[in-house]
């Protein structure tokens, strides 16, 4: 094969490669609300539009203050020894916010509409 050849090739596998990765690593849509559970019960599903504080006591016992604030919701304050759900800070989409000593999962979800059959 020739040099022009080549380097065409290269160019177009580079800008296949740019173009999938800005594609893959995209924003993600910030959530509209938030559900927390524990020990897979659904305890409070949170609108993350209406700035807020509550407490949250989980079934073993633990409490976790959480905070929405600006589209955002944080676990604030928390009875756990570690505090790693507390280092998390405010989050508005991504991975879900853990307490594994006080068993707390906050996930994030999209626009809740109404569906059809539920009403």
């Amino acid at each position: 094969m020739k040099t022009r050849t080549w380097i065409l090739l290269l160019a177009l596998l580079l800008g296949l490669s740019l173009g999938l990765s800005a594609y893959l690593l995209r924003p993600q849509a910030a959530s509209t609300f938030a559900e927390i559970s524990s020990q897979g019960t659904v305890i409070k599903t949170v609108d993350l539009g209406l700035d807020q504080e509550f407490t949250v006591t989980t079934p073993t016992g633990g409490s976790n203050v959480i905070t929405v604030k600006d589209g955002a919701i944080a676990v604030t304050q928390a009875s756990c020894p570690d505090h790693y759900c507390m280092d998390r800070g405010f989050c508005s989409s991504g991975t879900q916010i853990v307490c594994l000593p006080n068993r707390l999962v906050i996930r994030f979800l999209g626009n809740q509409e109404l569906d059809a059959v539920s009403g």
